[in-house]
């Protein structure tokens, strides 16, 4: 009888390849889908649906709470590492807190332009909605030592999301789509971010 620590059986190794997926990183694990799908075109549809659903998968609070955790956790040592005398020159740290704010909040508004390309409005929207909750309470609240030298940023942010959601951003077939009248923001959401109420009214009039 062979010896346990030498059994290496079917259900062995298909329970190491298991282990070995779980641990790939996100571009590896994409890298496989491809191969996959390139040796078995019959699952891309399977695959289309099931990256659908996932997209589907998005609320607003989510995104807010993510968004607070996110600028919050900015401390000084970012900071310092961007402002300051550099050999390309001297950098202002409310200039480079711009910049620091403006990386963070950036992955969310692609996505938000990512679901406005695949026509996913609905999502889209919650996109939109999670950024401007997440800005206004960053506004309302302690945002941690970044945002204190960037203090109108997240209204800005707020606003620029508005616009994209409202024109579709520059990408001519998003702006083709918002020429069909964008769902407003409703009013159970609005009563949220109240202070902010005048400033959407502003970006929907110059929108339209």
């Amino acid at each position: 009888m062979a010896p346990e620590h030498k059994r290496k059986g079917p259900a062995a190794r298909r329970g190491e390849d298991h282990g070995t997926l779980k641990r790939l990183k996100a571009d590896e694990a994409a890298a496989v889908l491809r191969r996959l799908l390139e040796v078995h075109p019959d699952l891309s549809s399977e695959a289309e649906e099931i990256a659908r659903s996932l997209l589907h998968e998005v609320e607003y609070e989510e995104i807010a709470a993510q968004i607070e955790d996110e600028i919050r956790a900015l401390d000084y040592d970012a900071l310092n590492a961007r402002a300051g005398s550099h050999e390309w020159g001297y950098t202002e740290p409310s200039e480079a807190a711009e910049e620091i704010l403006e990386e963070t909040v950036e992955p969310f508004l692609e996505d938000m332009k990512r679901h406005l390309e695949l026509g996913l409005e609905a999502e889209a929207l919650e996109i939109c909605k999670g950024l401007v909750l997440g800005c206004y309470r960053l506004s309302q609240q302690e945002g941690g030592d970044v945002l204190g030298w960037a203090p109108d940023f997240p209204a800005e942010a707020a606003g620029h999301a508005l616009e994209v959601w409202y024109t579709g951003g520059d990408d001519p077939k998003n702006r083709q789509r918002g020429e069909r009248k964008r769902s407003s923001l409703p009013a159970d959401f609005l009563s949220l971010i109240p202070k902010w109420v005048p400033m959407i009214e502003r970006v929907v009039k110059e929108t339209k």
